[in-house]
């Protein structure tokens, strides 16, 4: 790993989700994000090439999504969703969150072989303890609408004004009793990434 590359911390966070209000799940849906908090090296000055870090952060990106899988029971084709985000410290720039597309998206797609869709994204400028709202939806088809989904990621002393925070999300399962029609999971036909 580049020595530009200063790593602070990592978190994992992994709910088990039995309910939501209706009746208990014959299979409990696992639902998580992994997120490492790192030195900002662009924090404080505006630097017009940052295509450097993006390829440097592509084994950080293998790590997240390792450690995220590992929380959710190691097996890949049992993730059926996913997402990712950054939230950059006050001394950094909304467009170093970008840098988290190719390192923490391709990352994951690798991973869990199988895996179409775009992955959804949010990025945003915060301070210390900010929430990022990660965005989730099907891995091979972006419409299937029991997987619109989103869990709250939250490092309490992250990112500080010269961080960035990135995350990756994963789920294996659909939102409990999703009953709102649309393109359903067994339905999907195009494998197009999108239906």
């Amino acid at each position: 790993m580049s020595q530009d590359i200063a790593i602070r911390k990592m978190v994992l966070h992994v709910e088990e989700v039995r309910h939501d209000g209706g009746p208990p799940l014959a299979q409990p849906v696992l639902k998580g994000w992994c997120a490492v908090v790192l030195r900002n090296p662009f924090a404080g000055r505006h630097e017009p090439e940052l295509m450097w870090m993006m390829e440097a952060m592509k084994p950080v990106g293998l790590m997240v999504a390792e450690r995220l899988l590992a929380g959710l029971g190691g097996d890949p084709a049992v993730v059926e969703a996913y997402g990712k985000g950054g939230l950059v410290g006050v001394a950094g720039e909304l467009e170093h969150g970008a840098l988290w597309h190719v390192a923490g998206g391709y990352a994951m797609r690798g991973l869990l072989g199988k895996a179409l869709a775009i992955v959804p994204s949010m990025t945003k400028v915060g301070p210390m303890g900010a929430v990022l709202d990660l965005p989730i939806h099907h891995r091979n088809a972006a419409y299937v609408r029991s997987h619109f989904d989103g869990i709250t990621c939250v490092v309490p002393d992250a990112p500080r004004p010269d961080e960035i925070l990135f995350a990756l999300a994963m789920t294996t399962g659909p939102r409990p009793h999703a009953r709102v029609g649309g393109l359903r999971q067994e339905d999907i036909a195009a494998w197009d990434g999108q239906r």
